[in-house]
């Protein structure tokens, strides 16, 4: 992931794009890029995979640049979001189900 993180920066900085890359317009970014994502699988079930696979690379990138943005570890909060998630979603409760934590 480090040198994922590097290339990203990398490519960023050589173009001075990092002046352009606030956490409001990152966001924006993410929400866009997301909306192409989703694009993919509208009205049908059919997708191109690599298509797909362009689409969430440009969403992790855009997501890892606010991570750099706002100075956060990309590791450390998923890391604490899954220990968040493990216990409103104890494997005893939700195995097999879809519904809200709120409702298990």
């Amino acid at each position: 992931m480090e040198e994922i993180k590097k290339r990203v920066r990398k490519f960023r900085d050589d173009r001075d794009w990092s002046q352009f890359h606030t956490p409001g317009n990152l966001a924006k970014a993410i929400s866009i890029e997301a909306g192409e994502l989703l694009e993919h699988f509208l009205w049908n079930n059919n997708y191109d995979k690599e298509a797909v696979g362009e689409e969430l690379a440009d969403v992790m990138v855009y997501c890892l640049h606010m991570a750099d943005s706002l100075g956060v570890n990309i590791e450390d909060i998923i890391e604490k979001k899954m220990d968040k998630n493990e216990k409103k979603y104890p494997v005893e409760k939700a195995r097999g189900t879809s519904k809200k934590y709120t409702e298990l």
